[in-house]
Parts: structure tokens; sequence; C-alpha cells
């Protein structure tokens, strides 16, 4: 009798184990075409959603989180700034830096602006491309390009996209990207324009500033402080836009795109009532 009940206590811990199993690797029932449309659905609105927030006026210049701002040999520039009004042998120059500066950052943040809907077909053929495996993979928080990692990444589809579309998006937001830092973008200057007047016009001062240190009719009216912040005042390189906007506006792309995956992930039934509710919350609500 003994050895019957420790027989029947194996075989149902064994069934236990295996319904366990097949619960685990079912995905609540779901199938594999069911994984790999609800990925390319939510990748879809992802990224329709993304281009569409970032391609608007001000997708990225009122946005702080992805605002371009200089590049960073220019922030010298910035905090250079606030000597030009304390220091009377720059001050009469008459040099608005600060309205050069926002021209500047406005004018970069309109041009990626304008390149953003480059993105959306380079988005499509890479989620047309997604496989069975590499769908599921990203379902259970698993970027198929890179190595597995313990955690679980709420952003795995966006890396996906990162690791499959970066460098096409490069080539392809480069050549719009520069064309637009040539445009004037209803600001009354192009980028390129207002950047070389902002370098151009700093680096005078910066001159002023050099040759007032070694004036020796100047010096001895210099008070240490005056003297610290003139040496503040060295002068920059002007370097092409083109990449470092590039970057930039990528990165906030892809930003965005992480962002809407995460919402998809934590909320799909907010879809619901939308044309891709029932593939997302099929997919996305069984998780």
């Amino acid at each position: 009798m003994k050895k019957l009940i420790l027989f029947l206590s194996v075989i149902t811990i064994v069934c236990l184990s295996s319904c366990d199993l097949l619960d685990n690797n079912s995905t609540s029932g779901l199938s594999n075409e069911d994984i790999v449309n609800g990925l390319k659905t939510a990748l879809q609105v992802g990224t329709d959603s993304s281009v569409f927030i970032t391609s608007k006026t001000d997708g990225y210049f009122k946005d702080a989180v992805i605002k371009i701002l200089l590049p960073p040999e220019a922030n010298i520039i910035e905090t250079n700034i606030q000597y030009v009004s304390q220091l009377q042998v720059l001050k009469v120059l008459n040099i608005d830096l600060q309205s050069l500066v926002n021209n500047t950052v406005k004018s970069m943040n309109r041009a990626a602006e304008s390149a953003s809907k480059q993105a959306g077909p380079i988005f499509k053929n890479s989620i047309s491309a997604l496989s069975i495996t590499d769908g599921l993979k990203i379902l259970n928080g698993e970027n198929p390009t890179l190595k597995s990692t313990a955690s679980f990444d709420s952003v795995a589809a966006t890396h996906y996209l990162v690791s499959t579309t970066q460098n096409d998006l490069i080539t392809a937001y480069k050549k719009p990207i520069d064309g637009e830092l040539d445009k004037d973008l209803g600001l009354g200057f192009s980028t390129n324009q207002s950047w070389t007047t902002l370098v151009t016009n700093y680096n005078h001062i910066a001159d002023v500033a050099s040759q007032t240190l070694t004036a020796d009719a100047l010096i001895p009216f210099l008070s240490q402080s005056q003297r610290d912040m003139l040496k503040n005042f060295v002068p920059i390189t002007q370097t092409s836009l083109g990449t470092y906007v590039t970057t930039k506006a990528l990165d906030g792309l892809f930003l965005k795109v992480g962002d809407q995956e995460r919402s998809i992930r934590r909320d799909p039934w907010k879809w619901l009532t939308t044309t891709v509710g029932t593939i997302l919350t099929k997919v996305f609500g069984s998780k």
C-alpha cells in the first residue's frame, strides 16, 4: 500500500511539472503567428507614433528630453555668456551671444524635425523581416541581436530596431539633415548660417579678450577676477553639424520608440478600441 501511494505521488509530481512546463512554453496559448503579428504591430505602432511625434513642429525643440543642444565644443560659449555683460571691454562689442545660441539651437531642432519622417520606410523594412525566433525572444524581453541577459528588457524591440536599422538610418538621415541644415526653415536663416555666425562672433570676442590680456596699457586696470574671466574665452573650431545633428536626432527618435514600447507592454488595452487593439491585447495582455 505504501509503495502504491509513493508511486502515485511521483506520478502526480511529474504530471504537475510537465503541465507547468507546457504552460510556460505555450505563451498562454499564443501561436507563433500571433506572436510575430503582435510584435510587428507593436513595433509599427511604436515607430509610427515616434516619427509622428518627432516630425511635428517643436517635436524636438520643446521636448526637454530629446531637445538637441549645442555641440560639446560649443559648451564654452554658453559658459562664457555671463562674462560678456560683466566686462566692459567685451560688452562694447555689442554682440548678443545668447540670441545667436538660441537661433542655432532652434534651427538644429527644426532640421531634425523636418528629417524625422525619413525613418518610416527603414523601420518598416526591419519590422517586416522579423522572424518567429526573434519574435519569441523579443516578447520575453530579450534582444535577439545580443547575447542573452538575465534581466528582462522592457525595450527589447527597440534595441532590436537599433541593432538592425541604425546604420541604414544614419545613411538615410545624413543627406536630408545636411539639406535641412542649409535651408531657411522659417527662421530667416539656415542652421549652418546661424552656427557660422555664432562661432565667428564668439571667436571675435575671444580674440578681443586675448588682446586685452596682453595689452600693457590695460593690464593695470584689470582686477584679478576680470583677468580670470577673460582667460575663459578660448576660441573654438567651427565643425560640420551634419553628423552631430544626425546622431542626436536618431537618439531622440529611438528614445521615443522605447517609450511607446514600454507603454504597449504595460497597458496594451489602451489600444483596445483601435484597429490594432485585438492583436496587441491578445499578445501583450497575456504577459
